[in-house]
């Protein structure tokens, strides 16, 4: 059965997991070390972990499986599920597969290195309505992608 993981520490789509997840019928499993406020909804599952730096990361990656949308940005995470078959996409709407994650892996570690070189580049802009516009495009693909398998 397919079901979705919001790696939900800090995650702005939410919400729009939640619409997509209503529309195909879906389990969803909210992932975090707080308690937070979600849809009061028998397919929403609240997942509070202990408070370790990779607690939730850890506990998506040993319970989403193949055919599992797991939403993360997040990537050594990313690559964990990727690894055990489930299918990813960042808040922003950028999908990786076992051909990507590779690259987008190197990128990062290579922008720590320059970080603690003194080298800053800024993060990402704020979301805004295209951001998730892309993400609710994305997610729905990956969703209907997983069904067919």
């Amino acid at each position: 059965m397919l079901d979705l993981y919001i790696d939900a520490d800090g995650c702005p789509v939410k919400d729009e997991t939640y619409r997509v997840a209503q529309r195909y019928q879906l389990n969803v499993f909210v992932v975090c070390n707080r308690a937070i406020a979600v849809p009061v909804s028998p397919r929403v599952r609240l997942v509070v972990v202990g408070r370790g730096s990779d607690e939730a990361d850890k506990w998506i990656a040993d319970h989403a499986g193949p055919c599992d949308v797991v939403v993360t940005g997040d990537l050594p995470l990313a690559a964990r599920c990727i690894d055990g078959g489930a299918r990813v996409v960042t808040p922003r709407g950028r999908i990786f597969d076992a051909e990507t994650i590779g690259d987008a892996l190197a990128t990062r570690d290579l922008m720590t290195t320059l970080r603690s070189a003194g080298e800053s580049g800024g993060g990402p802009p704020p979301m805004g309505k295209s951001d998730r516009s892309v993400f609710l495009s994305r997610l729905d693909e990956l969703v209907v992608a997983a069904k067919r398998a």
